[in-house]
């Protein structure tokens, strides 16, 4: 187990997750640290952690959020992110661009 301060139910749900992302391919290396960020938010968020950042404990749930900040989860970045990724660079047109569009811009 990764840290000793987690309650057998974190440690549970650790395991959990971390067997899951190896199960769709993720490495082991990548898992760990996917499952354990996954934990300590969790943690924060109910109150079971000595320190927590504000965005821990305001912001959406792990479980919710499903990959919706993810660059290549579910269903990729979100089209707000991609726009501030293509103003970040300086495309123009970008307020015109569809999802896809942005995203060939962003990427291409």
């Amino acid at each position: 187990m990764p840290q000793r301060a987690w309650s057998k139910k974190r440690e549970r749900q650790y395991e959990h997750i971390k067997e899951g992302l190896e199960d769709r391919g993720k490495s082991e290396d990548v898992a760990e640290e996917i499952a354990a960020r996954t934990v300590n938010k969790e943690r924060a968020r109910h109150g079971e952690a000595k320190e927590s950042s504000p965005t821990s404990t305001d912001d959406i749930s792990s479980g919710r959020r499903g990959g919706l900040r993810s660059r290549k989860g579910e269903r990729g970045r979100t089209r707000a992110q991609l726009y501030n990724e293509a103003r970040a660079k300086g495309i123009k047109g970008r307020s015109k661009m569809n999802k896809a569009e942005l995203e060939d811009a962003v990427d291409g």
